[in-house]
């Protein structure tokens, strides 16, 4: 399997597909590249080159139980980049997989980078504080990790049964291939890492980040998105932005790559086009 080794000896596992301007996918939690299967073979069929790695303590990366934090999940990234070496490189991130790339452009530069898109993201900040009063409240990230640490397997079903995708809505109709599919990424990767991973992606506060980003960036985000609340993240990502532009949707779900992905690939090749 193609891996590269980060400076701390952490094993990254990618993928690295086709040829032409490189597009580099960054995965929620807790799932993997495979996440991506929707976009790269699209994005693949239209001459573009995909890229998309496993986080730390996810997938076929080492499940490390150190450095689940967004420092290291940016430096990851960059050591990807690097590696590759991709120039005018589009990077494009679904919740905390958008974290990771708006922290990446903040912490080590746009200078591989043209452009970048965020999908249902967690910046700029996900827990409520009185600076961030429409956040989510910080014990419901702590049922989270209780319930993760009591039996993962039966969260990540519930998880994916329910409202990552908006199956829990009525007149739904559940893929238990899609069910089945997002367990299958969650089981394969480290509980530690997940555990922590909640605090990184609830806790982060991407304020600064997002204002020091100067290059295009679309924000995706749905009104309905029940993972990470529209309210408190989407809007505000684009206002912080000194090039935003937010594209809303109704009625998708926080999962909308994968159930939504006519429309999300559609939109993303129109502004990766423009």
């Amino acid at each position: 399997m193609p891996t590269i080794t980060t400076k701390d000896g952490v094993e990254i596992f990618y993928k690295d597909w086709g040829k032409g301007q490189p597009i580099v996918f960054s995965h929620g939690w807790p799932l993997s590249s495979d996440d991506w299967d929707a976009q790269m073979m699209f994005f693949l069929n239209h001459g573009f080159r995909v890229i998309a790695h496993d986080r730390r303590g996810h997938g076929r990366s080492s499940q490390t139980a150190d450095g689940h934090d967004m420092d290291h999940y940016a430096d990851d990234l960059a050591a990807v980049v690097r590696h590759l070496d991709l120039e005018e490189a589009i990077h494009v991130g679904h919740s905390t997989g958008g974290g990771e790339v708006v922290h990446y452009l903040a912490r080590h530069g746009e200078g591989r980078a043209k452009k970048a898109a965020i999908l249902c993201a967690v910046p700029p900040l996900m827990v409520k504080t009185p600076a961030n009063p429409n956040g989510t409240p910080k014990e419901v990230f702590d049922g989270f990790q209780a319930a993760l640490a009591g039996g993962r397997s039966q969260f990540y079903r519930d998880v994916a049964a329910g409202p990552f995708y908006g199956y829990n809505k009525p007149g739904a109709k559940p893929s238990e291939a899609v069910i089945e599919n997002w367990w299958r990424q969650g089981m394969m990767g480290g509980a530690k890492a997940h555990y922590d991973g909640i605090v990184a992606f609830s806790q982060t506060d991407f304020t600064e980040d997002l204002k020091k980003i100067k290059l295009p960036v679309l924000v995706m985000h749905s009104e309905d998105d029940q993972i990470v609340p529209y309210v408190a993240s989407g809007p505000l990502s684009a206002k912080l932005l000194q090039n935003g532009t937010l594209k809303t949707y109704k009625g998708f779900p926080h999962g909308m790559p994968t159930t939504e992905a006519a429309t999300i690939n559609a939109d993303l090749l129109a502004f990766i086009r423009g």
